[in-house]
């Protein structure tokens, strides 16, 4: 009987985060409306308040699963690099790119900093700066990169990325200005070469 309950709890998580991130990603957070949104899936509010606190504790779910399949591309992207410093640029690039995504650029770079705050807060992006850090760590240990500060060039690389990508998101010309960042976070990133 418990097992039943969590597997319907969890069930009822998953259909209102994709309610929502559909809701989201074709109106914008502040347009989507709460009655809809659970009558889609047969839920009712009290659902989405037990499981999300309520409407923006339901956006940072979405932000963070969003978040996490574009980290998982970006991987995903950087996995098919040569070396240790092609992998971290590509990585880098594939996250900037994302930001012609429209269910990205609306969900998690227009409307999650609006609603939610500073990215580099996000437990999401918590995850990346990690994962940044420890190939950072491994390059400068192996003398590819310069012996600067490890949690310095993260913060750096991944904040040149996010804002990269915010910026692209807020653009006038998505399209036109991605090049311009691409370009200019690969000179950034390339300074800390040896």
């Amino acid at each position: 009987m418990i097992k039943r309950r969590s597997e319907t709890m969890e069930e009822n998580r998953a259909r209102l985060i994709g309610a929502a991130r559909k809701a989201f990603a074709e109106k914008g957070y502040a347009a989507a409306s709460m009655d809809e949104l659970t009558a889609s899936v047969g839920l009712t509010r009290g659902a989405l308040y037990h499981n999300f606190g309520d409407k923006k504790g339901l956006l940072a779910a979405v932000v963070a699963q969003v978040d996490g399949e574009m980290a998982q591309r970006a991987k995903a992207v950087a996995a098919t690099a040569d070396d240790e410093w092609e992998r971290l640029l590509a990585e880098g690039m594939a996250y900037i790119k994302m930001a012609l995504d429209p269910e990205v650029q609306r969900i998690v770079l227009l409307d999650g900093p609006a609603f939610l705050g500073d990215p580099a807060q996000w437990p999401s992006q918590n995850r990346c700066l990690e994962s940044t850090r420890q190939a950072v760590t491994k390059m400068i240990e192996r003398g590819i990169l310069k012996p600067v500060d490890a949690d310095a060039a993260a913060q750096m690389l991944n904040g040149a990325a996010m804002n990269a990508a915010l910026s692209i998101a807020a653009s006038d010309d998505p399209q036109k200005a991605l090049p311009n960042y691409i370009e200019v976070f690969t000179l950034l990133a390339s300074g800390l070469r040896n």
